[in-house]
């Protein structure tokens, strides 16, 4: 069994996502569309999905990030966020896994931080997932249903 989120039907490119972008607040969606625009630029092996309603990223079927608009401000979240080396403190969040970074129009996180965070939680799952296909006797991806 997995130890973190995997999902069915991730892709390489889901036009559900470019449709959840064009339904955002303009001033949101920049944002929210370049963020995740950094998600999907971490490698060939980054696939995506809309999961509880927004644009997650996965490396094979497995979560390692998301974006999501509220009414001012946009989440910039990872699944794994509580592992990231955080040296700027700019990681939001109490829970057992999961950190997210607020952007807001006008109060921007530093780029480069937010950067080397995006690249740290890709790099993360990879390494999770090499880890528990070793682990693995048949060494095939593991499949669960999407929550």
């Amino acid at each position: 069994m997995s130890s973190f989120l995997r999902f069915n039907g991730a892709i390489r490119h889901q036009p559900q996502i470019d449709r959840w972008f064009e339904s955002q607040r303009q001033e949101l969606a920049v944002i929210a569309r370049d963020w995740f625009s950094q998600m999907r630029d971490c490698g060939q092996d980054v696939t995506e999905l809309l999961h509880d309603g927004h644009p997650t990223a996965c490396v094979e079927d497995a979560a390692f990030g998301y974006v999501n608009v509220f009414t001012a401000h946009v989440n910039v979240g990872f699944f794994h966020g509580a592992s990231l080396e955080d040296p700027s403190q700019v990681l939001q969040g109490t829970g057992r896994f999961m950190r997210h970074v607020k952007a807001r129009p006008g109060a921007l996180p530093d780029r480069v931080t937010l950067e080397a965070l995006v690249r740290a939680a890709y790099t993360d799952i990879k390494t999770k997932l090499a880890a528990e296909r070793d682990l693995r006797p048949d060494k095939s991806p593991e499949r669960t249903r999407e929550r």
